[in-house]
């Protein structure tokens, strides 16, 4: 009995990346809001407000204000979210739009966008991609 070959880390990971690209998107975007938040807590008003004095007092320890790097690096990170985020709802919606046609013409049409928009979508959209294509009798 032959034994399926196992499928290298590096392939898993990037099928992975690319099923739950919304959900990391969103988390990065989330964790970028976070750390610039809890940056603002500490250098503005807000740190005498709510939670933000305990926050602070683990954040800004003697050897080293964790805040300092959350000013740098929290800015950065809700730019790289939501750049994923938009990119990634923006193909969604394009790619819904054109997969809805019942056209073979504007489908063909369409195909290089199609297929440029698959890069930032998962592996299902792929295969939808491929039904609709043999669903209409379009060659490669």
């Amino acid at each position: 009995m032959a034994t399926p070959e196992k499928v290298p880390l590096e392939r898993r990971l990037r099928h992975g990346m690319r099923t739950y690209r919304a959900i990391i998107s969103i988390f990065i975007l989330v964790v970028g809001v976070l750390l610039t938040v809890l940056a603002a807590g500490f250098f503005t008003p807000l740190s005498t407000v709510g939670p933000f004095p305990a926050i602070n007092s683990a954040t800004n320890t003697p050897d080293w204000n964790y805040n300092l790097l959350f000013v740098i690096v929290g800015p950065i990170i809700v730019v790289v979210g939501a750049y994923m985020v938009g990119a990634y709802f923006v193909a969604r919606r394009k790619f819904e739009h054109l997969m809805l046609t019942k056209s073979k013409a504007e489908f063909l049409r369409n195909i290089t966008e199609l297929e440029d928009l698959l890069w930032d979508l998962t592996p299902i959209d792929e295969r939808r991609y491929e039904a609709k294509r043999a669903e209409l009798r379009v060659r490669r």
